[in-house]
């Protein structure tokens, strides 16, 4: 497109009294050529607004660069439309909110971050979007239990078609072996009958809902709006063209033969929570003996929080094994009932049941168990310490124990296989894979493996922080206990709030629009296959499983999978891919335009890279709060610091510049990076960086990675500030001024 651009300064919220706008004015009439550079004292009001529209209409502007606020604040009031390009400088919160008013370095800061949005705003271009063919917007659900049920009705009730596949010839899932289900509705203090059946009826009668039961998933092939799913149902084929998918296969209980120390498997009237339901189904509660249960002993955590066998906590342990006292009581009020626990959790209304049990005579004991033996008549006697008194305890024979067994999500049952071509000796720059397990869910046609990335427990999930129900592979979202430990009522919860990402997903992928968090942005990666090395490091390293490849190794993008990071980008080494508005050139330029002063000037330059997810909120937060930090910084957002690519620190080295921070999201288990792996690649190429350094003759302590959260803002100051120091220490890059 010709541009012609116009930049507007605002010269409120303390802009216009701690800069010199006249100057600033300059570098864009003057130095970039700009035809239209006005200032307003308000271009978030009504009137500032109407001047930019004016312009639009009138003199033909298409590019505008506001240089005022953050661009995390206001972007609904500056949207023009699809048809104009737009970028921010940040004026306020980068600069005069942190920085000494009418000083020197604070205009200097203020007239290059102006530089660099010119720069940025010459290169980039209108995106155009991903139009996909035969797109659809269906939802598949896998599994028939309570949550796939849930997922499958509300998309249907939303106007959205749903497909449920369920391998078992019924649907219901777990809740067909329950007795009774945790409380559901007021007053909450005792169980319920099951309404599966009913829930399972109103699904059946949806006319936008098809069921196929006994039925698996051969293949997933495709991408978000054009999955093309092979189903297999007695001997027959049958295939569905798929916007998106929910993955709600469940959890089954631990495996309680690993309990010896329990004394599963050891005496028979050691028994599971599971079959404690089959045994109250069948009208009386007597032990696998035959004999009437009188003492009952409710075993929590049995393998749940433990090192040697499940780590996590698994919800809704507590609350199944109070309902089940229940049981016990209501056909032998004077039966006893001891409930041994780490610690009870019974969140939200439960609290109603957990009382219930303790008025009824529960006796809780907060205990380790130390050993189970049987007697000459079955009974069992539990050894346990209090770990309140440190006490030990010793109970006299009890009929039956019962063990609270956790949740296995089903993505960590099957065989454990790692993707081969993750292991590339081509692949140097990246971790060299991850392991997957076949679990025959959902046998995607994927590159990059057949099931779904799990988090270290197994569970299907991808960002537990900021987006739940999401997985690592965009258009398949999780929901129920396969994506976390969770009782029925947060499983309808969770299959409701599935339902609506993959109705949104369907909508923006029809819109050829990224996914979170990048909504709303229709470029998508372009590749310049003439270059192409075939090294494959695009799709190794793409955590989304964005990139396929033909047989030749080259690769074939699924722009409707990709989350537009940019870490393809910064993976390839010929630098052959780009966005219509991302792109190293772009980043490359936006370098060049900062100024460095000379040497004897003693002002030094720091580019920050930083990631657009928490370390541009970071900084702009240390700016709302008015923390001041070194002027020396020069800030240039990336969407993810595995999109850089090295040649940026080469190109900011030979600029004169005297160091680089990268600042990016903490990655790990902790804290998740918002494009799963992009911190992790950035810390591992940077590891490699000291080669391009050594061959500018410049110290490898020039560049720093930082990896901060959106709350570690306060830390800004002396992040900064540390390793201005230290650039002070190693003295002025020699690169300056030539």
């Amino acid at each position: 497109m010709d541009k012609k651009t116009g930049v507007y300064i605002c010269t409120g919220c303390g802009i216009g009294e701690s800069l010199d706008i006249g100057s600033l004015s300059k570098v864009a009439t003057k130095e970039s050529k700009v035809p239209v550079c006005k200032t307003h004292a308000f271009y978030c009001g009504a009137e500032g607004i109407a001047e930019i529209k004016s312009d639009i209409e009138n003199e033909g502007v298409n590019t505008i660069v506001i240089a005022a606020c953050s661009s995390r604040v206001n972007y609904d009031v500056f949207e023009f439309g699809p048809s104009i390009l737009l970028e921010r400088a940040n004026l306020r919160e980068q600069i005069i909110w942190c920085h000494p008013a009418n000083d020197e370095d604070t205009q200097m800061m203020a007239e290059d971050s102006l530089r660099m949005s010119l720069a940025k705003a010459k290169h980039i271009q209108l995106p155009e979007s991903f139009q996909g063919e035969n797109m659809v917007k269906t939802i598949l659900v896998v599994g028939g239990g309570l949550s796939g049920i849930t997922a499958a009705l509300e998309s249907a009730k939303a106007g959205y078609k749903s497909v449920l596949v369920e391998k078992s010839p019924v649907l219901g899932g777990w809740m067909n072996s329950l007795y009774k289900q945790a409380p559901l509705k007021s007053p909450y203090d005792g169980p319920e009958d099951v309404d599966i059946a009913e829930r399972i009826k109103e699904l059946e009668a949806h006319a936008d809902v098809t069921v196929y039961v006994g039925a698996e998933i051969k293949e997933i092939a495709g991408a978000p709006g054009m999955f093309d799913v092979t189903i297999s149902q007695d001997g027959k084929t049958i295939t569905e063209r798929i916007g998106s998918v929910i993955l709600a296969t469940g959890a089954v209980p631990y495996d309680a033969t690993k309990l010896e120390n329990l004394g599963y498997g050891k005496y028979e009237n050691v028994i599971t929570g599971q079959t404690m339901e089959e045994l109250a189904k069948k009208g009386k509660i007597v032990r696998p003996d035959g004999k009437e249960v009188q003492t009952i002993a409710f075993i929590q955590c049995a393998g749940s929080r433990d090192q040697e066998h499940l780590s996590y906590c698994s919800a809704e342990c507590c609350v199944e094994s109070l309902k089940q006292a229940t049981y016990l009581k209501e056909q032998n009020p004077e039966a006893s009932v001891y409930v041994f626990y780490k610690d009870i959790r019974t969140p939200g209304q439960y609290e109603r049941l957990y009382k219930r049990v303790q008025k009824d005579g529960g006796i809780f004991v907060r205990g380790e168990i130390s050993g189970i033996t049987e007697d000459d008549e079955k009974n069992l006697i539990i050894e346990a310490v209090d770990v309140l008194t440190g006490s030990s305890i010793t109970t006299e024979g009890v009929d039956m124990v019962v063990l609270a067994t956790g949740m296995v999500p089903t993505t960590a049952l099957g065989e454990n296989i790692v993707v081969p071509a993750e292991g590339d000796e081509s692949n140097d720059e990246g971790p060299k894979g991850e392991d997957i397990l076949r679990s025959n869910l959902l046998n995607l046609a994927y590159r990059q493996g057949p099931e779904m990335p799990t988090l270290k427990y197994g569970f299907a999930d991808s960002h537990f922080i900021c987006f739940p129900y999401e997985t690592r592979r965009t258009g398949i979202y999780a929901a129920g206990s396969v994506r976390m430990p969770m009782d029925a009522a947060s499983s309808i919860e969770d299959a409701t709030g599935a339902a609506m990402k993959a109705i949104q997903c369907t909508e923006l992928s029809a819109l050829g629009s990224a996914l979170h968090p990048r909504v709303g942005d229709l470029s998508f990666p372009d590749f310049a296959m003439s270059r192409c090395t075939q090294c494959k490091r695009c799709t190794v390293e793409c955590p989304f499983g964005a990139i396929n490849e033909d047989d030749k190794f080259n690769p074939l993008p699924n722009p409707t999978r990709c989350r537009r990071c940019g870490i393809c980008m910064g993976a390839c080494p010929e630098r052959i891919i780009s966005f219509k508005n991302y792109a190293v050139p772009m980043i490359g330029n936006m370098i060049k335009a900062i100024e460095v002063p000379d040497e004897d000037e003693e002002k030094p330059r720091i580019v920050i890279f930083a990631c657009e997810n928490d370390a541009i909120p970071a900084i702009d937060m240390a700016g709302i709060n008015h923390l001041k930090y070194n002027s020396w910084v020069r800030v240039i957002p990336v969407r993810c610091l595995g999109s850089m690519n090295i040649v940026w620190i080469a190109d900011t080295m030979s600029q004169g510049i005297d160091g680089i921070l990268l600042l990016g999201c903490k990655h790990g288990d902790d804290y998740q990076c918002h494009f799963i792996k992009g911190s992790e690649l950035a810390e591992t190429r940077l590891s490699k960086v000291s080669e391009t350094l050594n061959r500018l003759d410049l110290e490898s302590d020039r560049v720093r990675m930082e990896q901060i959260s959106i709350m570690d803002y306060d830390k800004i100051p002396a992040i900064l500030d540390g390793f201005a120091a230290r650039l002070e220490e190693l003295g002025p890059n020699p690169y300056k001024g030539m």
